[in-house]
């Protein structure tokens, strides 16, 4: 499992409504447009799925970034809001 950073820039408001609730469901919005997510790599292709059914590939714009990180420690995290926390056990599907 690793930390992803996952944003957009989605062109059509209808779109970026759909595609926030699709990452919101597996994700912690951190920003507008940005999201975090500890992930394997079978759920993040999943995700990536859901989010490829969303988007319109000419005018819409997704990027997954992997953190290095292996422990939500080894993070820097300034202002209020609290850091994505690392699940404690999840469930294969």
């Amino acid at each position: 499992m690793r930390l992803w950073v996952i944003v957009y820039d989605i062109a059509d408001d209808r779109r970026r409504r759909r595609l926030a609730g699709v990452l919101g469901r597996r994700a912690e919005r951190v920003q507008e447009s940005v999201f975090e997510a500890w992930l394997s790599g079978a759920e993040l292709r999943a995700l990536l799925a859901e989010v490829a059914a969303v988007i319109e590939p000419a005018a819409d714009a997704v990027r997954a970034y992997p953190l290095a990180l292996r422990t939500a420690s080894r993070r820097e995290t300034l202002g209020a809001q609290s850091a994505t926390a690392r699940p404690s056990d999840y469930w294969l599907a």
